[in-house]
């Protein structure tokens, strides 16, 4: 492996290092002065944005120390050639429903050693920052690689942005001349046979609950058997019931209801949450949509005419879904967002 690559990823595992101190509350720290600047980035993270509750930041803190090892990082780029010297430019428009949502990006892009030009999303503008000073500070080579945006974006030669099926208009718009990775909304679905354990469903939970539901890995819908009982899904959800002391998620799950009320249509909710029998594969925050099924092959057909609007299939059945009940929210370095390769595209421009 080339030395400076090397080193890139040794700072990458370092911060990796840095999230399990945090996560973990270790003692003995080896980045303390780093674990007070993020203590402090998260504060204001928090502050800022009412949707990044003390939960939803350890959950992504956490996720991202267990894959930033230096064998998971040696591991995930070793079927790629990657060379050190590379003078592009890759602009980065970053979203901001869930914690450091862009930040995979950045690590593709400064693995690969691009310079890159990043806009924030004004929802969460403390935390790459502070994760850029920490990488500075790992290996110098990394200083002036990265700069922050806040007006047009000009002088890239490529780009990557992701935002919603409105955002991606203008995406498309002003960045088709270019080599372009356009991300739009996904949904992701969970598949029942009716033979799910108590376990699998409370695992489950946590795929639609936790980020409040906001992520494109975030379940929002569920196939079901003719016949299940829903209560079976409303005990397993009963440990998130807490969520409806959150501000806005409430304001969301009452003005969703309201709007169900006016408009005569058939749902069931327990307090914290709606179900609601429905075609489409988005729900809204404080909802889920769910849909019967009597054969198997049906769902296979639907996944394959919405493959380009699904993230994430999860289920028992290895035919139907690749991921199991509790992992959506816990993707690996290989996990790309759109099912797109960004190692592969960037290394092409």
């Amino acid at each position: 492996m080339d030395s400076n690559l090397d080193k890139r990823l040794k700072a990458f595992s370092d911060l990796g290092k840095l999230f399990s101190e945090n996560v973990n509350k270790i003692n003995n720290k080896e980045f303390p002065e780093w674990n007070l600047a993020l203590n402090q980035a998260l504060l204001k993270a928090k502050q800022l944005n009412s949707w990044f509750t003390d939960y939803n930041l350890n959950l992504t803190l956490k996720n991202w120390s267990v894959n930033l090892t230096y064998k998971k990082l040696c591991d995930w780029i070793s079927d790629y050639n990657i060379e050190n010297n590379n003078s592009k430019t890759v602009a980065i428009i970053m979203a901001g429903n869930i914690p450091m949502v862009g930040f995979h990006d950045l690590l593709c892009s400064l693995v690969l050693n691009l310079k890159c030009k990043i806009k924030l999303s004004s929802d969460d503008k403390f935390l790459i920052p502070l994760i850029i000073r920490f990488l500075e500070s790992r290996n110098k080579n990394f200083k002036d690689r990265v700069v922050f945006e806040d007006n047009q974006l000009k002088n890239f030669d490529a780009v990557i942005a992701t935002g919603s099926n409105n955002s991606f208009k203008y995406f498309d718009y002003y960045f088709s001349k270019y080599p372009n990775l356009l991300r739009k909304t996904r949904h992701s679905i969970a598949v029942l046979n009716g033979e799910e354990t108590d376990t699998d469903l409370i695992s489950l939970s946590h795929d639609i609950f936790d980020y409040f539901g906001l992520g494109c890995r975030s379940v929002s819908k569920v196939f079901l058997p003719k016949g299940y009982d829903l209560d079976l899904l409303f005990n397993a959800f009963y440990k998130h019931k807490d969520v409806i002391n959150h501000n806005t998620y409430v304001n969301n799950y009452d003005y969703n209801k309201a709007v169900f009320l006016m408009s005569n249509e058939k749902f069931t909710e327990n307090g914290f949450i709606i179900l609601k029998e429905e075609k489409k594969l988005g729900s809204p925050i404080g909802c889920l949509y769910y849909e019967y099924y009597e054969e198997i092959k049906d769902i296979e057909k639907m996944i394959n005419n919405n493959k380009d609007n699904l993230q994430c299939v999860l289920s028992n059945n290895k035919d139907i879904g690749t991921i199991p009940f509790g992992l959506s929210q816990c993707p690996t370095l290989k996990d790309y967002a759109d099912n797109v390769d960004t190692l592969n595209f960037l290394l092409k421009i």
